[in-house]
């Protein structure tokens, strides 16, 4: 029976600026293993975009695995329908060849938040199987254990490409304005406490000199 895997992940950037960025959130520093991007297709249908790209990765096989796959590369369609109208945009993507010993299906929805205006809300599904005999349980637990670890990567890129595009989105300054006003808190707090110090010890010898005279 295939692995099922489901997370979301909120990004703090309006669904506008995620779409655009969902275009060119390659290459970045955490998706090194992404070789190629090329687009197949791309066409309006009733007021919605589709399109069709192929992407080119390394995988890294494990030991235990190189009997059955000789390549250090594989290649991912992802299909992808974008509604204006509605806000929302639906990626899929599929491995293309050694299905047989591992076929990854992936379907990733980007709506806004409906509690948070200006963030946008990522839920990510995923379902790993294989049909080799004898070996299919064991490569399907290898296959959820490393889909989970990409996806952090993948949301690490995402999030990366996000700010270098939107270097002034109000939340990246608003965080930034807070952590200055926290370290001016922190400074002022450490101010007045040496001051408070240096009061109590300027008592402490007026007291002192007061019982001498």
């Amino acid at each position: 029976m295939a692995k099922y895997y489901e997370n979301s992940t909120t990004f703090n950037y309006s669904w506008e600026q995620v779409t655009q960025c969902f275009w060119n959130r390659y290459p970045n520093p955490f998706s090194t293993h992404v070789l190629s991007e090329d687009t197949i297709s791309r066409e309006m249908k009733n007021g919605k975009l589709h399109s069709k790209r192929l992407l080119t990765k390394t995988n890294r096989v494990p030991k235990w695995g190189e009997r059955f796959i000789k390549t250090n590369s594989v290649s991912i369609l992802e299909e992808s329908v974008v509604d204006p109208k509605e806000r929302v945009l639906v990626t899929y993507t599929r491995n293309i060849g050694f299905n047989k010993i591992m076929s990854v299906v992936e379907k990733v929805t980007y709506r806004s938040s409906p509690d948070h205006p200006g963030k946008t809300i990522a839920t990510r599904s995923a379902w790993i199987d294989s049909s080799m005999y004898g070996f299919a349980t064991a490569i399907r637990a290898f296959g959820l254990d490393r889909f989970k670890k990409n996806c952090m990567k993948t949301v690490n890129g995402f999030n990366h490409v996000l700010q270098h595009m939107f270097p002034a989105h109000p939340t990246t300054l608003a965080t930034l304005h807070n952590q200055h006003l926290t370290k001016t808190q922190k400074i002022k707090e450490a101010a007045k406490h040496a001051s408070d110090h240096v009061k109590a010890q300027a008592e402490h010898l007026v007291q002192n000199f007061s019982v001498k005279g």
